[in-house]
């Protein structure tokens, strides 16, 4: 039995379908549900501090607040309620501090990410998830 359940969120397809395995698992056990988006900050290490480097991440921010509104809309049509977190850093490890300060013991996320060259393997973050959570872990695929 779970009593809450945290989904990771991208917007890509695999994400989409991730948070309909979570909304059916949440229904399920009638669990608490929260869903998170990850700003990567990783990657915008590279780019220098300038405005350049703020809009960027305005606009992965942008991106992340729209995707969680279209989540909680989602959710809550299927008679959902979701909680939203919005965070930064390497998604891996944001997921699993995030499933531990809830206290979640069930994460679901899609087997890969947006990026193509995660469609060959099982995602990078994924894979950092599930060998290192501590909680039940389901990899939802397309």
């Amino acid at each position: 039995m779970f009593h809450k359940i945290l989904v990771a969120i991208d917007g890509s397809d695999v994400s989409k379908q991730s948070l309909q395995t979570a909304i059916d698992e949440a229904k399920v056990w009638n669990a608490e549900m929260h869903a998170v988006y990850v700003i990567e900050t990783g990657m915008l290490s590279s780019i220098p501090i300038d405005n350049t480097l703020e809009v960027i991440y305005n606009l992965l921010e942008s991106e992340g607040n729209l995707t969680m509104d279209t989540s909680r809309e989602t959710a809550s049509q299927a008679g959902v309620e979701l909680t939203t977190h919005i965070k930064q850093g390497h998604a891996g490890n944001e997921i699993l501090k995030l499933a531990d300060e809830i206290g979640a013991d069930l994460i679901i996320l899609g087997s890969h990410g947006k990026s193509e060259i995660d469609r060959l393997l099982l995602g990078s973050v994924t894979a950092h998830v599930v060998r290192n959570s501590t909680v039940s872990t389901m990899v939802v695929r397309l």
